[in-house]
């Protein structure tokens, strides 16, 4: 009896501990499914709030395409600039129509309304749109969301220039509620859009049921705000505000909801099946208490651990019981809870980070990734890519042969990564690849050999589809230290390739104005000569023995149309950097010849220095070229004198003496430039070519008698002499330092203090008037 009474007890105790143990388990796995629910749907909150705006990028990209296209049409510059208002409104209803648009008009450049395909804009609402179309643009597209009347739409401008600027067109759609019932599809995720303005009713477009809609009101008008939860009756809401728009006197909000309810019902089945198994463990409790009153402690403490990790989210640890009762198979069952649970949220994690089509990471991912890469400061390349012909694609494939070339399009891009490297599917057509350990040169080179085995056409089904693949190219920390500012900029520069043949485009620095001005003034000089832009102009050299000038040297200037004068110090090393300085000389070349033979013809004989590149020494067909001009033109060949570089010979000194051999060969002066700055021996000296020594201005600015350059001078005259060269001082500017030229008996003086360079009119004037060198008298 006693003994029964003591197993009865026990029995008792390990029921109810049992018991304990089961609802500890029930209320942790509850309170995780909980924590699972609310985290579900702030996941899907924050994924809808991403698709919420990609979709209006994509409408705000589709109407800025049809803006542009409008106002780039030049009938409707014509009929914009002569004032047709049937063929403007014609326009712009055909252009409306063909993209779906709600509203099409034309503003002039004072915000007045000209034409306009919606009745409904009226004043105040042109008002609102004048001052968000003053305020200042930035990277990208214009957009913006305007109230108007009991609409809102999303709108996008563009300027109808011919050339200057003459109106506005501006291109929207309504955000209503076809658009939030489309957003309803896309994320399961209820959408509530607010425009208020000052004295008027508010506009509402909402997919809530009307009951929530009236206590969303209720609470908003309440709070003046939008609440970020919704609870009332039955239905619960958790919500996700968003501040689209604002200006003076309106603002436009949008808030995403999620039904809690429909969120737990998911974990419904899992809410039956632990009551189920508890019931279980409870009937198996009564049957074997007896037997296994000993044995219990053990296995339900594991048991109660095993709830306690789950609660806190850890699912790795699965529950050890080797046993075949029935806690064995509770064990069991928790375990198979554990990996649902598990597998579900690794499936929810796995679907907001990852790309359904593709499976590789979304845009969110790559974010983060490139978030972690800035944190720990690793530079890191961005290479944005997008498929320009995408859309033919689609319609010469089909919707599912434009997936297939995406993924097989996906599968090419992973061959290509280094470890380390991440690959993302951003939205549509567009893939982004980080780089790594990676600056901005060594991407374009990455980017380049990527667009080469882009260039290998797609097979899909029985079709060979080659991709126009265009790469916009952004680094860290060099244009951005932000996620979305790089990506942003990596997307910009993906635009910019589309205008280039290479389809490849570094991010240009839009707000550093030195790097505009060089990125422009590179990209203009290939088109500078031809242009007209280019121009000569001639400083004279003066013959120290006689006080005559016979000579000058041709000096390149840029005038460009908007920059000005543009410093000779500015664009050569641009030029010589991008390949462009052999143009340049071959314009200066002709252009020299030119003003040559216009002077011979006027009685005016002038001996013309030029600057020769090193590229231009390195080019074995230089000499042919200007054998040809000086036929072209009937210029004596003495009256040129090509000034090159010790440096530029030294890189090829074998290469470079043919070239000035065949120079000379034609009976063309050569002259060493900025003697005493290389590093050329006399020995190789003695083996070119040349007449003349061009002494550097460093040593001649401030010459005096008493100067270390004095000492370099006098011996460069005398050494130059003594080789039978001429000696040319170039930087003259002090009466004193010419003094010493003409003691030391140097041939000729250049510098300001003879003259400055002169435009061609300017010079022949100056050298129409009698000439007093400011000499002192040698005795």
């Amino acid at each position: 009896m006693l003994r029964s009474s003591f197993q009865a007890r026990i029995s008792g105790v390990l029921i109810l501990l049992l018991l304990v143990v089961i609802g500890a388990l029930y209320v942790a796995v509850k309170a995780a499914t909980d924590a699972a629910v609310r985290a579900q749907a702030q996941e899907q909150l924050n994924v809808g709030s991403l698709v919420f705006e990609q979709l209006l990028a994509l409408r705000s990209d589709q109407l800025q395409q049809a803006a542009q296209v409008l106002a780039a049409d030049f009938g409707f510059k014509e009929a914009v600039a002569s004032g047709d208002a049937p063929t403007i409104r014609s326009a712009l209803a055909n252009q409306g129509a063909r993209i779906n648009a709600d509203a099409v008009f034309l503003l002039g450049l004072d915000g007045s309304l000209q034409v306009s395909t919606d009745p409904d804009i009226d004043a105040e609402a042109l008002a609102r749109m004048d001052g968000q179309l003053q305020r200042p643009r930035r990277d990208g597209s214009r957009l913006f969301l305007l109230p108007i009347g009991r609409q809102i739409y999303l709108l996008v401008d563009a300027t109808v220039s011919a050339p200057l600027p003459i109106a506005r067109v501006l291109m929207g759609f309504a955000v209503d509620r076809e658009f939030a019932v489309q957003l309803r599809e896309l994320t399961h995720l209820e959408l509530s859009l607010v425009a208020s303005r000052d004295g008027a009713a508010p506009t509402w477009i909402s997919t809530l049921p009307a009951s929530a809609q009236a206590l969303l009101q209720a609470q908003m008008k309440a709070a003046g705000a939008m609440p970020q939860r919704l609870d009332g009756g039955s239905e619960h809401y958790f919500g996700q505000h968003l501040q689209l728009a604002s200006g003076p006197g309106y603002r436009v909000e949008a808030l995403l909801h999620k039904s809690l309810g429909e969120a737990e019902a998911a974990f419904a089945p899992l809410d039956r099946r632990i009551l189920l198994i508890s019931l279980g463990a409870m009937l198996a409790s009564l049957i074997g208490a007896l037997l296994l009153a000993r044995s219990l402690s053990r296995p339900v403490r594991e048991l109660a651990a095993a709830a306690q990790r789950i609660g806190r989210g850890d699912y790795q640890q699965p529950v050890a019981l080797a046993r075949s009762d029935e806690l064995g198979l509770l064990a069991l069952a928790v375990n198979d809870m554990q990996r649902g649970i598990a597998e579900r949220e690794r499936q929810l994690a796995h679907n907001a980070l990852h790309d359904a089509l593709t499976g590789l990471p979304n845009r969110t991912l790559a974010l983060e990734r490139l978030g972690s890469a800035i944190t720990a400061g690793r530079p890191t390349a961005l290479l944005y890519l997008g498929v320009g012909n995408f859309a033919a694609i689609n319609e010469s494939c089909g919707q599912g042969g434009g997936d297939l070339a995406l993924q097989q399009l996906a599968r090419r891009l992973q061959a290509t990564l280094r470890p380390g490297d991440s690959l993302a599917r951003l939205v549509g057509d567009e893939f982004l690849l980080l780089l790594e350990q990676c600056d901005g040169s060594s991407a374009v080179a990455s980017a380049d050999r990527l667009h080469q085995l882009l260039l290998k056409p797609l097979r899909i089904g029985t079709l060979d589809v080659a991709l126009d693949c265009r790469i916009g190219i952004a680094a860290y920390p060099a244009d951005g230290d932000t996620p979305d500012d790089l990506l942003r900029r990596a997307r910009i520069a993906m635009q910019d390739a589309a205008q280039h043949s290479g389809r490849l485009q570094l991010y240009q620095q839009g707000r550093d104005a030195a790097q505009q001005r060089q990125i422009r003034l590179i990209r203009d000089l290939r088109h500078a000569a031809a242009q007209g832009q280019l121009l000569l102009h001639y400083q004279p050299k003066l013959d120290i023995r006689e006080g005559l000038v016979r000579q000058a040297e041709a000096l390149l200037r840029w005038q460009h149309p908007q920059l000005g004068m543009v410093s000779p110090g500015e664009f050569i090393p641009l030029a010589e950097r991008t390949g462009s300085i052999q143009l340049l000389s071959a314009w200066v070349i002709e252009e020299a010849m030119r003003q040559l033979q216009e002077w011979d013809g006027r009685g005016v004989w002038v001996q013309l220095s030029l600057n020769i590149s090193t590229a231009d020494l390195l080019d074995a067909e230089l000499p042919g070229r200007v054998g040809a001009l000086l036929a072209r033109y009937r210029v004596a060949p003495e009256q040129l004198i090509f000034e090159i570089t010790e440096s530029g010979v030294m890189l090829d000194p074998e290469r470079a003496l043919q070239v000035l051999h065949g120079l000379r060969g034609y009976g063309i002066g050569l002259s060493v430039d900025d003697f005493g700055t290389g590093y050329s021996s006399l020995a190789q000296l003695k083996r070119m070519p040349v007449q003349e020594l061009k002494i550097d201005q460093s040593f001649i600015r401030e010459l005096d008698d008493h100067s270390e350059d004095s000492v370099i001078v006098r011996s460069t005259i005398e050494m130059s002499h003594s080789l039978g060269l001429k000696v040319v001082a170039e930087g003259v500017e002090l009466a004193s330092g010419l003094n010493l030229l003409q003691r030391w008996h140097c041939d000729t003086a250049q510098g300001y203090l003879i003259s400055r360079p002169l435009a061609a009119e300017a010079f022949e004037a100056w050298l129409a008037q009698p000439y007093r060198p400011p000499l002192a008298k040698v005795h």
